[in-house]
């Protein structure tokens, strides 16, 4: 066999490996939390956001854009539960869909984001040197704008839609996973089990995905879980800004946007969006926290 035949096979070998590592570290995750009240009080609010936003159509008596002309800007009631908005809208009905929109945007934007980090990050951190200098330079230049400006700039540039808010936080998250990575990868590469590899021929992508990826695992997830927090709150910013989602579409930040010259008329859509955004936060941080505190525990 060839020696390019047998890079080839062992690509995906080394994959299901990392595959494997991930499966562990997840195993490992589900451990971390039950043992942390800390994490186990985050997840329960995650997970009751992630109940609203999966049954969003049955819990509300109200679709997210349906207008009631006759209740405009009221307060709570046995109709609208939450009151309405300027429109007429349901208040519920909209905090409800628009958890579909921030639970689903952020962690994808954090995985592309993670993606990209990981590209730059391994072969920075193994290699070094010049490689190492021109990654490091690249991402000095994104790092020095101010992260919400960096969105701002990007989605001004590209105009406001779900994947171009997903593109933004991608490329303003990418920098600092990449630092990351590359700390961990400049460590690992000096293992006895990476030198190993590099004694039975293994080439250097092999060595990065079946050797180095899979020890890194446990900061990375914790890292994740962090930048799922941060994501969803830089979008509820974002579209307070007006560079989120387009109207009508069901916006936590869209929502307080529209209703804060009101609220000394109706207080309800942007006191839920808000204590919705807050809420969420502090639920996957609180999350993170836990997992992150009884990780470094068991180190």
């Amino acid at each position: 066999m060839s020696t390019a035949q047998s890079t080839t096979n062992q690509v995906p070998s080394s994959l299901a490996r990392s595959l494997s590592g991930l499966w562990s570290g997840l195993k490992e995750l589900a451990e971390l939390i039950w043992s942390s009240p800390t994490a186990v009080i985050g997840l329960t609010i995650v997970l009751a956001w992630v109940f609203v936003a999966i049954f969003a159509p049955v819990i509300s008596a109200h679709t997210p854009l349906e207008q009631d002309y006759k209740n405009v800007n009221k307060g709570p009631s046995p109709t609208h539960i939450l009151g309405t908005d300027q429109l007429g809208r349901d208040v519920w009905a909209r905090v409800a869909f628009g958890a579909r929109t921030i639970l689903s945007l952020g962690p994808i934007s954090v995985f592309v984001a993670f993606l990209v980090g990981l590209a730059l990050g391994l072969p920075a951190g193994y290699y070094r040197g010049w490689v190492d200098e021109v990654v490091m330079r690249v991402l000095d230049s994104l790092m020095a704008f101010p992260t919400i400006l960096l969105y701002m700039i990007i989605i001004s540039a590209l105009g406001a839609s779900p994947i171009n808010v997903v593109i933004a936080i991608a490329i303003g998250g990418a920098p600092g996973i990449a630092r990351l990575v590359r700390a961990l990868t400049m460590d690992i590469r000096t293992r006895e089990y990476v030198a190993a590899a590099k004694l039975r021929g293994d080439n250097d992508l092999i060595i990065m995905l079946r050797e180095i990826l899979p020890n890194c695992r446990g900061p990375l997830i914790v890292d994740f879980l962090l930048r799922i927090g941060y994501a969803a709150f830089y979008i509820g910013t974002l579209g307070f800004l007006g560079l989120g989602l387009p109207p009508p579409t069901p916006d936590w930040g869209g929502m307080v946007q529209e209703g804060h010259s009101r609220m000394t008329a109706n207080i309800w859509p942007v006191l839920s969006a808000t204590l919705a955004i807050v809420t969420l936060v502090i639920g996957l941080n609180l999350f993170a926290d836990g997992v992150r505190e009884e990780s470094m525990r068991y180190q």
